[in-house]
């Protein structure tokens, strides 16, 4: 079962005052995580000053520092629309991307998600397919993607857990209904972190943990690290596959 570490998000210093920004604490974040039990990495580029970026000398340079740290690990990046609104610039600065991530998310709730996603599969960078409901599961089905692409991100973005779980429902539908074999992610936000983490290993497929999604462990008490988070996601597998073995 995978655990991908979301490290960064959006998060700023003043939300947690260890969240990795600059490339070395990002790089550091990527060891401790992998040391914790994560198998992948889901990170943030950050600007000099701290902001998300696309731009490409900001993800060479991010890259490179995680990569020296850690070299076998598989990286991805954000690609989201809020990172660069304007689709057509968001393509223009993937394509001089010089230094590559392993793969990137992209987000088929915005607009040119099927161009890019097509881009950076001819660069040679896999793609994570990002839904967040089934109007996406949808849209990411007909684009025809599907067999090209790496993994399937199950993001529901509702705090409601009744809803929440509905709208995986949905998506899991759509993606029965299509019969495809992707690797599935499943993860929540904030409130619906842990339920769906735990949802996710009830359903067997690879969960996200991270800063980026809460700074909170499974008990409510604040998460001191990325890695502290990863290792308590780990507990939560193992605790539940012993139980699974108990009852047979």
């Amino acid at each position: 079962m995978l655990i991908k570490a979301a490290i960064n998000g959006g998060r700023t210093r003043a939300e947690h005052a260890l969240v990795p920004v600059t490339p070395e604490e990002q790089a550091a974040a990527v060891v401790e995580c992998l040391t914790a039990g994560a198998g992948a990495v889901h990170l943030h580029v950050r600007s000099s000053s701290g902001a998300e970026s696309l731009d490409p000398d900001d993800v060479a340079r991010t890259l490179r520092a995680v990569k020296s740290a850690a070299p076998d690990a598989a990286i991805g990046i954000s690609t989201g629309a809020w990172i660069v609104p304007d689709a057509a610039e968001r393509i223009s600065l993937a394509t001089a991307w010089k230094v590559l991530p392993d793969f990137a998310s992209v987000n088929f709730s915005e607009e040119g998600a099927a161009e890019l996603a097509e881009l950076l599969l001819a660069k040679g960078v896999g793609i994570e397919a990002g839904l967040c409901d089934a109007g996406n599961a949808q849209t990411f089905i007909k684009s025809g993607l599907a067999p090209r692409c790496l993994r399937v991100l199950l993001e529901p973005q509702e705090q409601d857990i009744e809803i929440t779980r509905e709208t995986v429902k949905q998506i899991r539908t759509v993606l029965d209904d299509e019969a495809t074999s992707l690797e599935r992610v499943l993860h929540g936000t904030e409130a619906t972190t842990w339920p769906m983490l735990r949802e996710a290993i009830k359903l067997g497929y690879g969960l996200r943990i991270g800063f980026e999604d809460t700074l909170q462990l499974s008990d409510g008490s604040p998460a001191q690290s990325n890695g502290q988070l990863v290792a308590d996601a780990l507990k939560l597998i193992h605790e539940y596959n012993e139980h699974q073995s108990n009852k047979n």
